[in-house]
């Protein structure tokens, strides 16, 4: 038999966000995941750019969370070629998720970030990318 619920629904209760502070957290999230990659890559093929990269990334999501990001430890196994153009294309497919939501809220800064990136890991990958 079906009894009717009688509490609200929970999602009836948490907070309100605008609709800037949701793309906040969302462009956030993305360049935490493209942080997280890109702390991977380092690991297994060391490069100045890269560091540079992360270091920038941290410094957004900073200003974009108001914290520094946490970082996982990169996993040291696998180091085969074919690893690192998979890395490659999850970090090219994270800077366009960014790209787009830094694009919709207005942050320039963001979208040149996240573009510079997409086009980083293109090169890697050795794919034309016209953004």
């Amino acid at each position: 038999m079906y009894e009717p619920i009688r509490t609200k629904s929970v999602h009836a209760h948490g907070p309100h966000r605008t609709r800037q502070e949701e793309l906040d957290i969302r462009l956030a999230g993305h360049l935490t995941a493209l942080l997280t990659v890109t702390d991977e890559l380092r690991a297994l093929t060391p490069s100045g750019a890269l560091d540079d990269a992360a270091r920038r990334l941290a410094l957004r999501v900073e200003r974009l969370r108001g914290h520094t990001p946490l970082r996982a430890a990169p996993t040291v196994g696998d180091t085969t070629a074919t690893r690192v153009a998979s890395l490659h294309q999850r970090a090219h497919t994270l800077a366009g998720q960014a790209l787009v939501v830094a694009t919709s809220r207005g942050d320039a800064a963001g979208a040149a970030l996240a573009a510079e990136r997409m086009q980083a890991h293109a090169a890697a990958l050795g794919i034309a990318d016209a953004v």
